[in-house]
């Protein structure tokens, strides 16, 4: 017999769009803010940036194309079809890019994006980042699943991953075309149960 009940939606449409965009905080002083027309230049230099390019669809050629990709950000969060803040110490700047795309709030899913500018890499941004979006998506949004992807010639993401919580589920084969071809991804991803077990382990001194 066919079950023709209706599966209820994770989250319910309009849940995001009418909620502000937060601001997060990170140790060492950084934030997570909303894009601001004032960081074009960030923007623009980071699609310029060989190792962002290698691994981002970035195309930002003017800072008129920068201000427009800033102005999309703010309408994406509005449809509810992604949420993305600028790593920046406040007042100053963006270094860095962190969020959520491809926001399913019905199947309680999204994949997260990221990069970060030369001058900020190496002390542990990333990671820290990827654990507050990671939170708010989880507590604040209320989703179930997160994935994080990246290309396996990636290992610095794999390291990312590997920080912030996310276990590899796996290798999708030829799954993204970069520059120099199809590349295959790992697939990291990390649901709340995982998040109730690492701090049941960790409590537990495992």
């Amino acid at each position: 017999m066919i079950n023709n009940a209706r599966i209820p939606a994770v989250v319910e449409a309009g849940r995001m769009a009418a909620m502000e965009q937060p601001v997060l905080g990170l140790p060492g002083g950084l934030e997570l803010r909303p894009w601001r027309l004032s960081d074009a230049g960030a923007l623009l230099a980071a699609a310029q940036d060989p190792a962002i390019r290698q691994w981002n669809r970035l195309l930002v050629e003017t800072e008129q194309d920068a201000r427009r990709r800033i102005e999309g950000m703010r309408e994406r969060w509005g449809a509810e079809a992604s949420a993305i803040w600028a790593i920046a110490r406040p007042g100053e700047e963006a270094v860095g890019l962190i969020g959520w795309g491809d926001i399913d709030l019905a199947g309680g899913s999204a994949e997260i994006v990221y990069w970060i500018l030369p001058a900020a890499r190496g002390g542990g941004v990333v990671v820290e980042a990827t654990r507050r979006v990671t939170a708010w998506a989880l507590d604040e949004l209320g989703l179930h699943r997160l994935r994080l992807c990246h290309s396996v010639a990636n290992p610095a993401s794999c390291r990312v991953a590997a920080k912030a919580g996310y276990p590899l589920e796996g290798t999708m084969r030829s799954a993204l075309l970069h520059a120099d071809g199809w590349h295959d991804e790992h697939l990291h991803a990390l649901v709340r149960g995982d998040v109730r077990e690492r701090d049941h382990h960790g409590a537990a001194g495992l």
